[in-house]
């Protein structure tokens, strides 16, 4: 044994999920440990624990070795470098993102036996940033419910209590990064899918403003939903693997690393330009926030808080009263045509699953009820529902635009036991997910960026935050009072059962 492995097992260091995703990366860089040293022990750790989680449905030990010692060898090379973002650092993608060689099922039957040739832009910009992937981390099917159960693989649980589901639709990543079976994960989210699980978790969760995330910018998607963002149990680590996801994806044929933008975003520089590690390691700053419970989904929908969710938003409010913060109450109008340009659109979207004919069987009940109604929708009805969601948008940002970030609670209600959605009923169903995530969507409709925060437990051990809501383009002020937050509270010491 080397005297420098020597000296990291005499530290402690052997215990690698017990750091942060940016003290790992310094380990990394300083050469107490190895990537192969750190796929090796993730790998240990995910076969211990991931079945009674559920997080993770593909492994590839055997790549993820290679990809180490590949690392390894070319930084001990004459000119080799150990400075990008996540060099070494182990990963796993969702099992929404196409990794060439790569089983990759999008958490469906009938996508069970898909291995793409060419990876997504988003798996090349992990990979060019010098992360490790070791497989696939749970999704529901396509990625469309808010909680993580499909029937390609078990349920995925939340680690806080094993009975309760991890939320979705990035549910495997979350539980993954809670229990420790990952430093941090990226995610995407179309209407809360960072979030959502982020909270059932007990973690931190970040949605970037739309097109922060050259990789997965929302621009591709109806209505510009969806982005990729980080999952992590420190505000600095999210903000790592932000840093690496404003990379732009190299060019079809570029060598690995060699044409990546600094820091591409469609937002202005500015005072949340520049790297964001920097500003959630600082965590300076005084802002004007304002505090709202109300959601576009309520003129359809009964939405009322749980006594849980209501405790986290005081606690939330009564520190960043004590940080120095000014609060304000804001109130959002009736939205009538919220609920119907949403639905619309997120049916419209399960209308292009490429299943026809008998293929439709192998859809889970849900997806097929999204699917038919999806694709009943006329292109006049899709149309006046973007036209809505685009004015809604602007009233949004406006409405918003007087504060530095809006505090909101990220769950109605506690994350509900696995099982309990309805799986035969689509309106039923879809009402089940409203009730329980009513405050995340309209982010994802107007574009803005927005942290989740874990900022309480229940008496019974059991996780409950609050979301940040910035302004566009506006990461940098949600890391610095996310980071000045986590400094009272210090939710990263905490621990589920399980760890």
């Amino acid at each position: 044994m080397s005297t420098r492995i020597s000296y990291s097992r005499s530290m402690g260091n052997d215990q690698w999920h017990d750091r942060t995703a940016v003290e790992l990366v310094e380990h990394l860089r300083r050469r107490d440990t190895t990537p192969r040293e750190l796929v090796q022990h993730f790998l240990e750790r995910i076969a211990r624990l991931n079945p009674a989680v559920g997080a993770l449905v593909e492994l590839t030990p055997d790549a993820a070795l290679a990809a180490a010692d590949a690392l390894e060898a070319a930084a001990d090379a004459e000119g080799g470098s150990r400075s990008a973002v996540l060099w070494g650092l182990p990963h796993a993608d969702k099992d929404l993102v196409a990794r060439a060689g790569v089983r990759t099922a999008y958490g469906s039957r009938f996508m069970e036996q898909y291995v793409p040739e060419v990876s997504d832009p988003l798996a090349l910009v992990l990979d060019a940033a010098g992360a490790v992937n070791l497989g696939k981390t749970a999704t529901p099917e396509f990625g469309l419910p808010s909680y993580t159960e499909s029937l390609v693989a078990p349920p995925t649980r939340t680690p806080w209590d094993l009975a309760r589901g991890a939320g979705g639709s990035s549910g495997g990543a979350a539980a993954a990064v809670a229990t420790g079976l990952l430093p941090a994960a990226v995610g995407s989210d179309g209407g809360g899918s960072i979030r959502i699980p982020a909270a059932a978790c007990g973690i931190v969760g970040l949605k970037p403003s739309r097109g922060r995330v050259p990789s997965l910018s929302g621009f591709g998607a109806l209505a510009g939903l969806p982005t990729a963002g980080p999952l992590a149990r420190t505000v600095e680590d999210a903000a790592l693997l932000l840093d690496a996801l404003v990379a732009l994806p190299p060019r079809e044929g570029a060598t690995a690393g060699s044409d990546l933008g600094a820091a591409w975003a469609t937002v202005a520089p500015g005072r949340d330009g520049g790297p964001f590690l920097s500003a959630a390691v600082r965590g300076e700053g005084r802002f004007q926030l304002a505090v709202c419970t109300d959601s576009p989904w309520r003129t359809h929908y009964d939405v009322p808080m749980s006594p849980q969710a209501t405790a986290a938003l005081e606690l939330a409010i009564a520190e960043l009263s004590a940080l120095g913060h000014g609060l304000e109450q804001l109130s959002m109008p009736e939205e009538p045509g919220y609920a119907g340009a949403f639905r619309t659109v997120w049916q419209a979207g399960a209308a292009g699953i490429p299943a026809e004919g008998e293929q439709l069987q192998l859809l889970e009940p849900l997806t097929q009820w999204l699917v038919g109604v999806g694709r009943s929708v006329s292109a006049r009805e899709l149309g006046a529902a973007l036209a809505w969601l685009a004015g809604f948008e602007r009233e949004t940002i406006a409405r918003f635009a007087p504060y530095d970030a809006v505090l909101m609670p990220t769950l109605a209600v506690l994350p509900p036991l696995v099982g309990s959605y309805d799986q035969h009923d689509g309106e039923r169903n879809f009402a089940q997910q409203v009730q329980m995530t009513p405050f995340t969507s309209f982010v994802n409709a107007s574009g803005l960026p927005a942290i989740q925060l874990p900022v309480h437990w229940t008496d019974e051990g059991l996780p409950m935050g609050v979301q940040l809501v910035g302004r566009p383009g506006g990461e940098r002020t949600l890391l610095s009072i996310g980071a000045q937050l986590q400094r009272r509270l210090r939710w990263q010491d905490r621990r589920p059962p399980i760890w």
